[in-house]
């Protein structure tokens, strides 16, 4: 199956701007949304700071993205100038644009150094306008090209892959440690951001982040294994085993997306009505997928290691209980899974009254016009 058919290039410049305007108030509520899903099986409150960490860089990257993009259509002479969403399974801007990004991020300097300032773009544009009475549109793309750039050299951004980061968090005996670890990725599979937070303690002779060894192999072996692919019990004992003297005790993992929109996006089913209905009023088209993952170990086990030596083994407690509509093996992958929904409060009054099968455990949160977040079973 070609996956190109899952995408959809933003042909006009105002189709683009709706686009990233959608997101910017999409994203400007998921602070609110992070702080009211504190609970044991959705986000500790200490974890709320590391999701509002991220949040605000998938901000700074959208904001980016739509320098780059202000112009899309309008200057057909300079590439890139579309854009490329998933329509189907993510309403996000597909994996690739986040790697040509990064890529652009390496050069950024260099084009700055290249580009008039903004002070002299805006003096050329005035004079454009006075004396040839026309949009000065060759200058508004570089001025939109200074803005990409300068965003990319100074703002915290979501990347393709963001490397984990560690924090002691205490001590459970003098010679073992506790630490927080926290990575996110960009999905190249679903095109949708993923926040992983790891609870570990560590029985090694030396602090995990001061180990020269071990802190490095770490870090590379947890962003080899960031797929939305595996299940969290697969990462947790690959982990466990791949480090005998690191522990991890609670793994969790956050899924940001999929956005469903009825402009901008193809859906199916229940959420397919509630949006065309929805849709009638501009900005209240969409509703946003969040879901939490949990792994939470709930004992040891010692294994042998060698004729005279054993190591300590994580024994994960496991959801026995498939969802109607699970995959009973994904099911089997994790402690407890909470979704949510994120959406206008027009929308949410049409999903009550529609009621459809399937929604009934999925925790609802409420956009009012004002901003105010409600939160509903």
């Amino acid at each position: 199956m070609d996956l190109t058919l899952d995408h959809r290039k933003l042909e006009e410049a105002h189709e683009t701007r709706r686009y990233f305007a959608k997101f910017e108030r999409i994203i400007s509520h998921l602070q609110g949304v992070a702080e009211s899903v504190v609970s044991e099986n959705t986000a500790l409150a200490s974890e709320i700071p590391i999701l509002t960490e991220y949040l605000e860089a998938l901000a700074g990257t959208f904001t980016a993205l739509s320098y780059k993009y202000l112009l899309a259509g309008r200057v057909s002479d300079k590439l890139p100038n579309l854009l490329s969403i998933d329509r189907h399974d993510s309403g996000f801007p597909i994996y690739q644009e986040l790697l040509e990004m990064a890529n652009d991020a390496m050069q950024a300097v260099n084009h700055l150094r290249s580009l008039p300032s903004m002070r002299d773009l805006k003096l050329a544009m005035v004079d454009h306008i006075l004396r040839e009475q026309t949009a000065p549109v060759n200058l508004q793309f570089a001025a939109s090209e200074r803005q990409y750039y300068e965003q990319l050299t100074t703002a915290a951004l979501f990347w393709a892959r963001n490397d984990p980061r560690a924090a002691w968090t205490g001590n459970v005996s003098e010679r073992r440690r506790k630490y927080r670890v926290h990575w996110a990725v960009y999905d190249s599979q679903q095109n949708i951001p993923l926040i992983y937070i790891m609870d570990l303690e560590d029985s090694g002779k030396e602090p995990l982040l001061k180990d020269e060894r071990r802190w490095p192999q770490v870090q590379s072996h947890l962003s080899a294994q960031s797929s939305s692919a595996l299940k969290l019990v697969t990462i947790a004992r690959g982990f466990d085993r791949d480090f005998s003297d690191l522990h991890p005790k609670r793994l969790r993992r956050f899924y940001i997306g999929p956005m469903y929109s009825h402009t901008f996006t193809q859906q199916s089913g229940p959420l397919r009505d509630v949006l065309s209905q929805a849709g009638q009023k501009p900005g209240d088209d969409w509703a946003l997928a969040w879901t939490t993952e949990t792994l939470v170990a709930s004992g040891t086990e010692q294994e042998s290691s060698g004729f005279f030596s054993t190591v300590e083994r994580q024994v994960y407690a496991l959801d026995p209980f498939a969802a109607p509509g699970d995959d009973p093996q994904d099911a089997a992958g994790h402690t407890d899974r909470q979704r949510s929904l994120i959406l206008p409060q027009r929308p949410y009054q049409i999903l009550e009254e529609l009621d459809p099968p399937g929604f009934a455990n999925i925790r609802k949160y409420a956009v009012s016009p004002k901003g105010k977040i409600l939160s509903y079973k």
